[in-house]
């Protein structure tokens, strides 16, 4: 049911800094009662995400549950929300992987108080993109996500790499960021319209060569936090780095958020320059997919094979919007919701593994299926998924982005299926060597087993990814309706 008046886009957007603010005023020794208010808030955003899923009416289709008013009239920005069939699931990502990541941060006793907020000031950071029909709003809410990243893997990150590894995602993301405001300015100027509203923006008819020139800085700005080769590198240190929680959240939600925004500003509002350097696009995301997948091959640290294979996946989503076609933006739209969940439980796995090993050396782990079998199992389904396994969330998503691909680059196409052969090689080779084998005698009776909470966020994720694999009705239609408004203004339909 969609109530018409209900502001529930911004009690979404809103409810998590509210929340870090609520948490801050709590004392620092009262952990039991952070951890209880952090839980409560990311359940609120969580229902209420599911609720608006769940009333989205997809036969009316478009934006739904809008709200708009003015803000800054004389600059023609408004504070304009509202969710489609392509942003809606990447809401309801964000609930998700907020939920998890506070359950499986629930042992952090460092600074909780202070950790939690800042996490909900990056959350809202993350809706209020996805849910943002302002240009400016956008951006707006673009810094605030990018901001809060350096100081939770500064402060909470792995010691030796850090501070190293902070300011050097911020650097990327922000230099990033500042190319792509260079080209909304140049469209708000040169649309005459004096308005940062993205549905004007659509219609104000820009030049070819304009769209030609400027499409570059938009996209490829934004195309940075979804990890576009050659300017991916930040993204591996800086999963590395980060803490558990925040690392589900990097991989999970921040990179699709940059893929995101460059279909919404670069794509949808500059199609012509989108089939111009499409060919572009396509090359280097090809090279994200096998590239990724052959570094994450030969890497010994368990999270650094997820980073790199993190970056090969994405590859796959900026390859299925290179095809403008149908197929390929559908598939995009899917590998984003599915990637997000595999690579939240991914790191959901290694922090468990980290936490108790404390190494995340693969050839000094082993047989940790004996005291963690939840966490093997839970690994195994979204290696399965990785590998673009039928029956799982994987194969429903790559699936129509080679069909895509096959009718735009059929070479490209085959060329792709080589990185996924790939990862299906190093995921085997992690779970032989984490998962089975002996223990290390230094491991044996050691390793504690994992927490109600950390148990209950693998189900949920794990779950998740075989539901969409079995029922892709659930979430595939909704998609091809996203995918349907990217055509019309790409020409396609």
């Amino acid at each position: 049911m969609n109530f018409p008046n209900f502001p529930v886009l911004s009690i979404i957007v809103f409810t998590p800094i509210v929340s870090g603010m609520l948490i801050l005023l709590i004392p620092a020794d009262r952990i039991k009662l952070i951890r209880r208010a952090a839980l409560s808030a990311a359940t609120l955003a969580l229902a209420l995400s599911v609720w608006i899923f769940i009333s989205y009416d997809q036969a009316a289709g478009g934006y739904q549950f809008i709200e708009q008013a003015d803000w800054i009239p004389r600059l023609g920005i408004s504070y304009h929300l509202g969710v489609n069939g392509m942003s809606l699931p990447l809401v309801l990502l964000t609930g998700i992987v907020i939920f998890t990541g506070v359950l499986i941060s629930w042992g952090i006793d460092d600074r909780p108080r202070e950790f939690f907020a800042f996490l909900f000031i990056l959350a809202t950071g993350v809706f209020g993109v996805f849910v943002s029909l302002d240009l400016f709003v956008l951006f707006f809410f673009y810094e605030i996500a990018v901001f809060p990243m350096y100081l939770l893997i500064a402060i909470w990150g792995w010691k030796k790499t850090r501070e190293y590894a902070a300011m050097k995602l911020t650097l990327y993301l922000f230099i990033g960021s500042m190319i792509a405001l260079v080209g909304g300015l140049a469209m708000y100027f040169e649309s005459g319209m004096q308005s940062f509203d993205l549905l004007q923006l659509e219609k104000a008819g820009f030049s070819s060569s304009f769209q030609v020139f400027w499409f570059p800085f938009v996209f490829f700005g934004f195309a940075v936090l979804a990890g576009i080769f050659p300017i991916h590198n930040w993204s591996p240190d800086g999963h590395v780095a980060a803490p558990t929680a925040v690392s589900m959240f990097h991989a999970g939600v921040l990179m699709k958020l940059g893929a995101f925004s460059a279909l919404r500003v670069g794509i949808m509002l500059l199609p012509e320059g989108a089939k111009f350097w499409a060919p572009l696009i396509i090359v280097l995301a090809t090279v994200n997919v096998v590239y990724g997948a052959l570094i994450a091959s030969v890497q010994t640290d368990f999270k650094y094979v997820i980073g790199f294979s993190s970056v090969s996946h994405m590859g796959l989503v900026l390859l299925g919007f290179a095809t403008l076609n149908k197929d390929g933006l559908m598939g995009a739209g899917l590998q984003m919701f599915s990637h997000g969940v595999m690579t939240a439980l991914f790191f959901a796995v290694v922090g468990l593994v980290y936490d108790r090993a404390h190494t995340r050396e693969i050839p000094r782990l082993g047989g940790f299926r004996k005291v963690m079998p939840l966490a093997a199992l839970a690994f195994i389904i979204g290696g399965l998924v990785s590998m673009g396994m039928p029956g799982f969330s994987g194969f429903i998503a790559e699936f129509p982005i080679l069909l895509g691909l096959w009718k735009a680059q059929p070479l490209v196409a085959i060329i792709t299926v080589l990185g996924i052969v790939i990862t299906a090689a190093y995921i085997m080779r992690v779970i032989r060597g984490v998962f089975f084998g002996d223990m290390p005698q230094e491991f044996e009776g050691h390793i504690a087993p994992i927490k109600i909470q950390d148990k209950v966020a693998l189900v949920m994720l794990s779950g998740l990814l075989i539901l969409i694999g079995v029922v892709p009705a659930v979430i595939a239609p909704l998609i091809s309706s996203g995918a349907d408004a990217v055509m019309r203004l790409v020409g396609g339909i």
